[in-house]
């Protein structure tokens, strides 16, 4: 199973590395990978894709805790976008540790999962299994 497009949100070079070498093993996932350090940067990316008719990345990972606009205030902005839940999807990939995180995150319908830092091999692919899963229950 491929997806062309992800975006990862993260300020941590080190894990962004370790992600992409996830997604990029063994040819198995995307082509194209955006990376944003803050969630102002890919807030911005991303409405000036829609405004410019382009569609969005189909995954997006994204940390919780960054400088300038953190994972929070991203996800209250992008959900303002109309429909968006039709035109992507949301991981959180966090370190957090902390129960009400993985509680708040459940608020927001368009963030399918959380998932603990960092992504395995062992965690992709139960993820890729889940999209694959919606993609079949969509042509159904």
């Amino acid at each position: 199973m491929k997806i062309d497009t992800v975006c990862i949100i993260d300020d941590d070079p080190i894990f962004v590395y370790g992600t992409k070498v996830i997604l990029n093993s063994n040819g198995k996932f995307c082509s194209t990978i955006t990376v944003f350090e803050n969630g102002q940067e890919a807030l911005d990316d991303l409405e000036a894709l829609l405004k410019s008719n382009q569609e969005l990345p189909e995954v997006i990972f994204l940390d919780l805790n960054m400088p300038i606009m953190d994972g929070w205030d991203f996800l209250d902005e992008f959900c303002k976008i109309p429909d968006i839940e039709s035109k992507t999807r949301v991981y959180i990939l966090s370190s957090s540790i902390f129960s009400g995180d993985i509680e708040k995150s459940k608020e927001y319908s368009i963030v399918k999962d959380f998932i603990s830092k960092p992504l395995t091999d062992i965690k992709f692919e139960h993820l890729l299994k889940e999209i694959e899963n919606e993609r079949i229950g969509r042509t159904a």
